[in-house]
């Protein structure tokens, strides 16, 4: 929403409040009559519409004058310690937490829509309604490619390109004088780069980014609006409700959703990177329990009601009340600092729920086990306490081998297949093709060894 409202200012000269009612209506619309079904068919064209519209927005971009061509930005002075894929191991402060944060840290910690430690509800509503595991699994696949590997280098070009034609937020005042200062932020540049286009070219990205916009709204109402309906409506308030009332339920919480996110970004938040951190952080700490969940049999829901909660509060207090700077250190930058809070204090109050409530029965985790079927040390006791009882829960599974470490190296494969997607791509828009063709190599290989295992992990 706050892209939109950057967008509105800078191409259509529009007020906030008439950017975020006018992309909102259609969404809430088509969100709340076309359900899922109709929200995945407009995701679809919406996401080649977007990725259309920065591709071309990156080739306008190194046409512009001060560039001219792609090698002339890569070779750009100004880019010259902006360009390298690792960052300056010589400077702590950088390289910490830049590098050693997310691998160490933040990648096992922290939930974020899409990205969930173990899974979560972002993408498993996808999954959960392919036609089989199989397709499944190939569209998730090819979801991370086209997410993590494709879709960031055309907003990288753009992104290069305005560091040399607006090196900072002085020029770009200086050119569009009638921008409000509270908008002149560095999340600015991109719509700013935006207006080089052609008349003909700029409708059609701008219809790009709304595409874009809707894409992320549209997915997470109907995501939203599926807890509210069946984990708080359904649950507690009317458990006997019928399916007309559920939908009527979910179509009147897309719009409620709607109207506060639209609150939300027009009237507390003042940037994109803020919106950011926010996010980031009321999901720091209970990143662990979506991982914990499939090896411990202790975690209940308590766990996750609890960090939700505290991780929420955390993210709104450190990033709208302390100022970065109190809390930067000569290493660490505010950020990283308030991350690693919000980890630690969502961890111990997320333990002290599990252990000072009352697991779930017996009945519920025996039923998990059957569906899931996660198996290892941490559901040993659940086993035996079922046998015990004549309940053989794991009949499917007994006297097989546990699956999790093939699974894990399928993590981890699949993790080198994209990032190494990614980097070869970057590499030939840097003019290394070279090291483009082993980063190549390595994807194409990490690709066969991926569905390699798969058909090691039986079907049933």
């Amino acid at each position: 929403i706050l892209a939109v409202i950057r967008i509105g200012a800078v191409m259509l000269v529009f007020d906030p409040w008439v950017s975020v009612v006018g992309a909102s209506i259609v969404v809430v619309i088509y969100a709340s009559l076309g359900g899922l079904k109709g929200v995945i068919w407009a995701d679809f064209f919406q996401y080649s519409i977007a990725m259309f519209g920065a591709v071309l927005a990156a080739i306008v971009a190194i046409r512009q004058p001060e560039i001219g061509s792609l090698s002339n930005l890569i070779s750009n002075p100004v880019l010259a310690d902006k360009l390298s894929f690792f960052p300056d191991f010589s400077n702590p402060s950088i390289y910490i937490p830049l590098l050693i944060i997310p691998i160490a840290v933040q990648w096992w910690s922290v939930w974020y829509p899409g990205a969930e430690p173990g899974g979560g509800g972002y993408i498993a509503q996808r999954m959960l309604a392919a036609k089989d595991e199989k397709n499944a699994i190939g569209a998730t696949l090819l979801l991370n490619f086209a997410h993590y590997a494709l879709r960031p280098w055309p907003w990288i070009i753009v992104a290069l390109a305005s560091l040399v034609i607006y090196p900072d937020l002085a020029s770009i005042k200086a050119e569009f004088p009638n921008i409000d200062p509270e908008y002149l932020k560095d999340d600015i540049a991109y719509p700013v780069m935006l207006s080089k286009l052609g008349a003909g070219w700029l409708g059609l990205v701008v219809a790009s980014l709304i595409a874009s916009y809707m894409s992320n709204i549209d997915t997470h109402l109907n995501l939203c609006s599926s807890y509210v309906v069946n984990d708080f409506y359904k649950r507690f308030v009317n458990p006997d409700a019928e399916q007309k009332e559920l939908v009527k339920m979910a179509r009147i919480s897309t719009v409620l959703l709607m109207v506060l996110s639209g609150a939300l970004a027009l009237t507390i938040l003042d940037n994109a990177t803020q919106a950011f951190n926010i996010l980031l952080l009321s999901g720091a700490g209970s990143g662990a329990i979506y991982l914990f969940r499939w090896f411990w049999w202790r975690i209940n829901a308590w766990t996750e009601i609890v960090a939700m909660i505290v991780a929420t509060l955390n993210a709104f207090i450190l990033v709208l009340l302390i100022d970065d700077a109190d809390v930067a250190t000569s290493i660490l930058d505010g950020f990283t600092v308030k991350l690693l809070i919000a980890v630690g204090a969502t961890t111990v109050a997320w333990l002290l729920a599990t252990f000072l409530t009352p697991p779930e029965s017996k009945e519920t985790l025996r039923s998990f086990y059957r569906l899931t079927r996660p198996g290892g040390p941490g559901w040993k006791k659940v086993i035996a306490e079922a046998r015990s009882e004549g309940d053989m829960i794991d009949e499917k599974d007994h006297g097989r081998a546990w699956e999790m470490p093939i699974q894990i190296i399928c993590v981890f494969i699949g993790i080198i297949v994209v990032y190494a997607s990614l980097f070869a791509i970057g590499n030939i828009l840097y003019g290394n093709t070279i090291l483009a063709t082993a980063m190549f190599a390595t994807a194409a290989v990490g690709t066969y060894l991926l569905f390699k295992f798969f058909s090691r992990l039986r079907a049933d």
